[in-house]
């Protein structure tokens, strides 16, 4: 139990420092482009403790899962001559204080010059990009620390098994019995913790390598090299013609149109490889969190038809999918699962926990650069559309229109907020009656 909850406890502690760096994106550059910033909250609801530090009130509030920095003037005037007002780049914040409401702050007498709408249209960009750029970085490093410090489990060239005996994939038996054939790996001689060195001349490198050679080498005879307790040993082994499940260049099985699985004839040794940690050079974490950025966008792509089948899962009898949208709930479920399996070395337990951190910050990422108001991504767009139609008015020698007055998003951006807080109650919900477990 206490393994969970730490478990838990790290996951939480993680997803605020991941926030707060997240508005710390934001902070930065505003406060290099000389915006006037008010305040640097993380977390929502009340406040739990802060200290101004200049012109910059600095706290935590008693929900540390989201965060928001209040910049002075991010809207612009409602009409010429008018009062501009303050606004934030956090969630409910900007809701709250983009409704136009009395209690607005102004900007100060003498500090029109530090608002945010005055800046040119790329600081804007500059600053909102600002908060998902963190979280790139978050992952970069995460990932790093996972691909390369801790390493990735993958098949070796060491074998980790030899069966007895050969048996179609389609057998219901697992055991071997009296007058099944001896699998020609076993007949051959080799033993569980051979390396592979080299088959008919080639050097092996990988397991799928020497798969690939296995399989299209039926009854021929393979001159195979070993190593075997610091020695090279070398045999000679022949693979038999047998029935295998059909794979696809990733090896998962492929299935017919009706779902039945697709079997082949190839060539058959009997041998399964032993799964090893490999510490991944440091050019593959570009690669992994460019995957797991397509995943994250897939996910919200087709978000409608998931959240209906977490709906489904949740209000019926269906499992949930292991691969759909979780909440912070869920998140932190999985944490002090993962944290609390003592059969498991720590150090998996801990690359596990760092791996999640990581995929949580490139969720961060891509959900804020969806183009809607109050995410990052809207008041990017609102800043892109305003270069646009400025450019085509000097274009046309037309009069500047001026900065582009988002606060009128305010319909767009209440519907936005009502249906991500009713995706949120039904993660939470799912998450709780039918959780995702590992």
């Amino acid at each position: 139990m206490l393994l969970y909850v730490l478990g838990v406890l790290i996951m939480v502690v993680g997803l605020a420092l991941s926030i707060a760096l997240h508005e710390l994106g934001h902070f930065i550059p505003a406060k290099l482009f000389g915006v006037k910033v008010a305040q640097f909250m993380i977390g929502f609801g009340p406040t739990v403790f802060s200290r101004k530090r200049g012109e910059t009130e600095f706290g935590l509030k008693a929900i540390p899962l989201g965060g928001y920095i209040s910049m002075s003037g991010m809207f612009p005037p409602k009409a010429p001559g008018g009062n501009s007002r303050t606004a934030s780049t956090g969630f409910f914040q900007t809701l709250v204080q983009d409704a136009r409401s009395s209690s607005a702050d102004t900007v100060s007498a003498g500090d029109e010059h530090r608002t945010f709408y005055r800046l040119p249209i790329y600081k804007r960009i500059i600053i909102m990009l600002g908060g998902p750029f963190m979280n790139l970085i978050i992952a970069l490093v995460l990932y790093a620390v996972v691909l390369c410090g801790f390493g990735v489990a993958q098949q070796s060239t060491t074998l980790g098994s030899v069966s007895a005996c050969v048996l179609p994939a389609t057998s219901a038996r697992q055991n071997c019995a009296s007058g099944d054939a001896e699998a020609p790996g076993s007949r051959a001689g080799l033993k569980p913790g051979d390396r592979l060195v080299s088959i008919n001349g080639m050097r092996i490198s990988s397991w799928n390598q020497a798969t690939a050679i296995i399989r299209v080498s039926a009854q021929k005879p393979l001159a195979m090299v070993v190593e075997r307790s610091g020695k090279t040993v070398e045999v000679s082994a022949t693979p038999s013609l047998t029935e295998r499940y059909a794979t696809d260049a990733t090896g998962v099985v492929t299935k017919s149109s009706d779902g039945t699985r697709i079997t082949q004839k190839v060539g058959f040794l009997g041998i399964g490889a032993a799964v090893e940690v490999v510490q991944q050079p440091i050019t593959a974490v570009l690669p992994a969190v460019g995957d797991n950025i397509a995943r994250v966008g897939e996910l919200i792509t087709h978000l409608p038809d998931r959240l209906v089948a977490v709906a489904n899962a949740a209000f019926g009898a269906g499992a949930r999918d292991p691969n759909g949208p979780i909440s912070v709930v869920g998140v932190g479920r999985v944490a002090g699962e993962i944290a609390s399996i003592n059969s498991i070395p720590i150090t998996d337990r801990l690359s596990a926990l760092i791996g999640i951190l990581a995929s949580l910050n490139v969720a961060l990422l891509v959900f804020n650069l969806v183009p809607l108001l109050p995410l990052d991504g809207g008041h990017v767009a609102g800043a892109l559309y305003e270069g646009v139609r400025r450019f085509f008015a000097k274009l046309f020698g037309r009069k500047d229109p001026g900065p582009v007055d988002t606060a009128k998003l305010i319909p767009l951006t209440l519907t936005v907020v009502m249906v991500l807080g009713a995706m949120s109650a039904l993660l939470i919900y799912a998450d709780i009656v039918k959780p995702i477990s590992f």
